[in-house]
Order: structure tokens, then sequence, then C-alpha cells
């Protein structure tokens, strides 16, 4: 299901898809070097969002993280929420991933729903191949909203978003229809007056065939 792509790939999106902590920060010397190994599509704009990194103050990526992810629910990290909104399908999705977490071992203890996607992407590192591909390739359309909304906002996260989607399979015919329906109309409970996750002038240049 998932083609060739290394485990450290997905570890390094998990960290810089996190709070830009000094702790993070102080790995991401290490990351740069392991990225050199990682597929140039997927490579070449994780090194775009390291020099932003290296470029830019603590202070000032606190900021950016905070309002890139925090401020509005167009670009959140709980990728389960482009699918299904607030409605029971998505509470029934979350329990879903929480077994399928404890089935490969996983200790859910942290404070974030099962699908943030950073820790989807750690479980994804560690996680025997088989859990971690289907965990990703059942919420790859949230995964490609989140992308586009990045995208279409200019935030620098999309680089990171971009290197994730190159290591997944294309998406097919059916999910690319469920792309461009979800970010013209939002998720199920708020399609009336949501602001849609990117223009859509955006998306039949983006969604990838």
């Amino acid at each position: 299901m998932m083609r060739a792509a290394p485990s450290e790939l997905f570890q390094a999106a998990s960290l810089l898809l996190r709070y830009p902590t000094t702790r993070l920060l102080a790995a991401d010397a290490e990351v740069a070097e392991a990225a050199q190994a990682f597929p140039g599509r997927s490579r070449e704009p994780l090194g775009r969002f390291l020099r932003h990194r290296r470029e830019t103050a603590q202070l000032d990526l606190e900021r950016e993280y905070v309002q890139t992810f925090d401020t509005r629910r167009r670009c959140t990290l709980n990728v389960g929420y482009y699918l299904y909104g607030d409605t029971r399908r998505r509470g029934v999705a979350l329990l879903r991933l929480k077994r399928m977490y404890a089935a490969a071992g996983l200790v859910h203890d942290s404070d974030e729903l099962p699908d943030h996607l950073p820790l989807m992407l750690e479980f994804a590192a560690f996680a025997a191949s088989d859990y971690g591909a289907r965990v990703l390739a059942e919420h790859r359309i949230g995964i490609e909203l989140l992308h586009l909304s990045l995208e279409a906002d200019g935030r620098a996260h999309a680089g990171v978003l971009e290197a994730v989607c190159a290591a997944l399979p294309r998406l097919g015919v059916r999910q690319r229809d469920a792309v461009v329906r979800l970010a013209a109309e939002g998720p199920p409970d708020e399609r009336v007056g949501l602001e849609p996750f990117a223009p859509p002038e955006v998306m039949p240049l983006e969604v990838r065939s």
C-alpha cells in the first residue's frame, strides 16, 4: 500500500509539525542530515522548511505555529476533522484509531486526539508497516486537504505536508473528487457558511492526478 519511503521521513515530519520548542529546534540539524537520504520529492520541500527554521527567530516560529494551527480550523492538525467534522462518525473514527494504536502496541498517553497528524506520523514511523500504512491511507484525504489549506495560505509548514504527501500513494479518482468537494464545502456538519479549505481556483491545479 505504501510506496517505498524511509520511516525516518515520517519521524522527521512528526517532529517538524510539533510546536517549536528549544529542544525540538536543537534537533533540526540531525533532521536535516537524515533528510539528505530522502527521495527528492520529499527532500526538497523539507529542505525549504528547515532553511526557514534556521533563518527565523524562535519567538517568531512560535507565533507562526500558533497562527497557523491554533487559530483556525481550516488548518487543523487533527486531520479526521476534514472528513467527519464534529459528528458522531468522527468519534467512531477516533475510537478505531485508538484501537489500532493499541493493537500495534502503542500506548496513547498524549493529550492530543488520536487523529493528530504528528502522532499519526510518529506511529507510522515506528509501528509495523501494515499498521502505519493503514492509518495514513485512511486519512489520506484529510492530509491532502491540510496540505492544500497551508499552500493556499502561504504557510511555511506546507513544505512538510508536501513531503509527506509525496511519500504516500497518489490519490485515486474518488479521493480526488472527495478532496475537491470537501475543499469547497467544508466538513459534513458545517457545510453552510464555512470558509472553504482552499480557494476554488486553487483546486484544479493543486490536486494530484
